[in-house]
């Protein structure tokens, strides 16, 4: 079972979390398997980038969808993760070219330099005019080299947009994908996501905790056979066995789509009569499949013309005898 461990260390202004998820993305690839299964480097990266999502959602106090995104001018455009409040996830990739064997970061995505990360906070119940929060940092470092891990990537975030020193281990194959997060707390106030309470006493302490710094250390020791193969109890005992580390009860992060037949129908009505039903001559059927979980959705003849019945009667009431 897919499963989310947070810990705290005993008087140390550091905290952790650990993510296993194994049925949940052995869901998400089988049902990208029915359309057509992405070349493994991408199913790594998708793999790294929902174990991330899922460790910064659950980091923050938000009602609303943290959608994860790196986009750029290589074989891969865009790659996603979205992770719901209930820690129910999804992600999805756009291929446009051919991934080499072996690629990293920057030949997947930012060939010439222009790819990009962001993180988005999506909020469930928007006030009038409220926009979403989104945070974007290029795929480079501070002396534009490329970074080739998406852990670099994120802890680059991290330490421009929260002033928080993070350090991130993430790995992936075909059965699991995993990642551990190592926090320093904010000295004052609560820096978040949204982008609020990052103090200027927080800049201040960037790289100068003696405690995350060495905790960050023994995390750094994490190997990927170790994270993918080893359960959470045996991870955190050999990593950090000389300290006192208080846990709290695991969170059990689960694949699930928000696609429904509902809204595929209103994105059809958006195309307009013409257009659907011009698909509908050339093809006997509207076909529309979900990027996120595979599942296809059919129109016929008579789905097709249910759909724009009440537009129909609408127009038709509101004309003129000629």
């Amino acid at each position: 079972m897919s499963e989310l461990h947070k810990f705290l260390f005993e008087g140390l202004p550091v905290r952790g979390m650990l993510v296993r998820l194994t049925g949940s993305w052995q869901e998400v690839l089988q049902r990208r398997e029915a359309v057509g299964a992405h070349p493994p480097e991408l199913r790594a990266l998708l793999g790294e980038m929902s174990a991330a999502a899922v460790l910064m959602q659950s980091n923050i106090k938000f009602n609303g969808a943290l959608v994860l995104q790196v986009f750029g001018d290589g074989p891969v455009k865009l790659a996603v993760a979205e992770v719901q409040p209930d820690l129910s996830f999804r992600a999805t990739a756009k291929l446009v070219g051919e991934v080499p064997e072996g690629a990293q970061l920057e030949a997947m995505l930012n060939v010439h330099g222009q790819g990009r990360c962001a993180i988005t906070l999506d909020p469930k119940d928007k006030f009038p005019g409220q926009q979403p929060y989104q945070g974007v940092v290029p795929l480079h470092g501070d002396q534009r080299e490329p970074l080739q891990k998406l852990s670099e990537v994120l802890e680059h975030y991290m330490l421009q947009s929260e002033q928080l020193d993070t350090k991130l281990v993430l790995f992936a194959n075909d059965e699991i994908a995993a990642g551990l997060l190592i926090q320093r707390l904010p000295v004052e106030g609560e820096a978040n996501l949204e982008g609020q309470g990052a103090t200027l006493r927080n800049e201040d302490e960037i790289g100068l905790s003696d405690a995350f710094n060495r905790i960050s250390m023994l995390a750094s020791t994490l190997t990927r056979d170790e994270l993918l193969g080893l359960d959470a109890e045996t991870i955190l005992r050999r990593l950090f066995w000389e300290e006192s580390v208080r846990r709290f009860e695991p969170l059990a992060p689960r694949f699930a789509c928000s696609c429904s037949r509902e809204r595929v129908s209103q994105m059809l009505k958006g195309l307009g009569r013409d257009e659907v039903e011009e698909v509908l001559a050339e093809r006997g059927n509207v076909e529309i499949g979900c990027e996120f979980c595979g599942l296809q959705y059919h129109f016929d003849a008579v789905d097709v013309g249910q759909l724009f019945a009440q537009e129909l009667a609408q127009a038709g009431g509101s004309g003129t005898v000629q």
